[in-house]
């Protein structure tokens, strides 16, 4: 028996309705922490703690963030980290185009070899690299410096992987057409494969820039003083110079966590059509 027209429209409907409503209730999980933390930070501290807890602030305390900035000094920290982030995200994107193409398209001695060392440097936790790097910092006179915090993240063996398996994608007649055109190695990389490849290169960007912004551990051992602390550094020295105010603390966090939100905001597409690319063929 075929079902009737009917039918079939409140099928599709119940099936998207059904899709849609578990979608808000997804949404839902994830934006309320981040709306309580706006809610806190926006309540003074003696109502963070009132049962039950406040979910509207009726006179909200705008001058949390303000605080935060300036008496906490999370501008300065603002201001390295976002150096310390842009120049990660740029030596990684720039080596790994580099190592990606040479091992996608240039034929040389033990090729496969080396690129299976760069994939095994994948397994190895950063905490086993820690004393070897310490000490490289200081044999450069690097400690406290903004060198120690980027050089050692200057190359990324997930980037590489990536690209690589992105430029396996273009077709190899191109790459032969191109050539009888004249065209050698780097202009066929900036001309052909690095646009082609846009959509991929867009979400590693994404993902190194968070990975590089959220850094803790080494910046906490290879820096010193404010002049070179991240956010992540700084918001705990806030946590713990504050602890009366639990707001101030709340704000911090957001302040810190607002050039990823932007980040995440203005180049979603760019992110979903990377993780995507590839994945349908023909």
């Amino acid at each position: 028996m075929h079902s009737s027209p009917a039918g079939r429209r409140t099928r599709l409907v119940a099936g998207r309705v059904t899709r849609y409503a578990l979608l808000v209730v997804m949404a839902v999980v994830v934006l309320f922490p981040i709306y309580i933390t706006v809610v806190n930070a926006l309540l003074p501290s003696a109502e963070i703690a009132h049962r039950p807890p406040v979910l509207f602030p009726t006179h909200p305390q705008w001058s949390t963030f303000s605080t935060a900035f300036s008496h906490a000094h999370l501008g300065i920290y603002l201001r390295n980290s976002a150096i310390v982030t842009v120049a990660i995200t740029v030596a990684e994107l720039v080596t790994s185009v580099l190592a990606a193409y040479a091992f996608a398209f240039i034929r040389f001695p033990l090729r496969n070899t080396v690129f299976v060392l760069c994939l095994a440097t994948l397994m190895v936790p950063m905490e086993a690299t820690v004393i070897p790097n310490y000490r490289t910092i200081e044999a450069f006179g690097w400690y406290n410096t903004f060198p120690a915090l980027i050089v050692p993240f200057a190359a990324s063996g997930v980037g590489i992987f990536l690209l690589r398996q992105a430029f396996l994608g273009i077709p190899r007649d191109l790459r032969d057409a191109a050539a009888l055109d004249g065209y050698g190695h780097l202009r066929f990389l900036m001309r052909v494969a690095v646009p082609l490849s846009r959509p991929v290169l867009a979400a590693f960007g994404i993902f190194a820039f968070m990975g590089a912004w959220n850094q803790y551990l080494w910046p906490l051992i290879v820096t010193q003083t404010d002049s070179v602390r991240t956010v992540p550094i700084g918001l705990r020295q806030l946590s713990a110079a504050n602890v009366n105010q639990i707001d101030v603390i709340f704000a911090g966090t957001l302040l810190g966590a607002l050039p990823i939100f932007v980040l995440l905001i203005v180049f979603q597409r760019q992110l979903v059509r990377g993780l995507t690319a590839g994945s349908v063929k023909g």
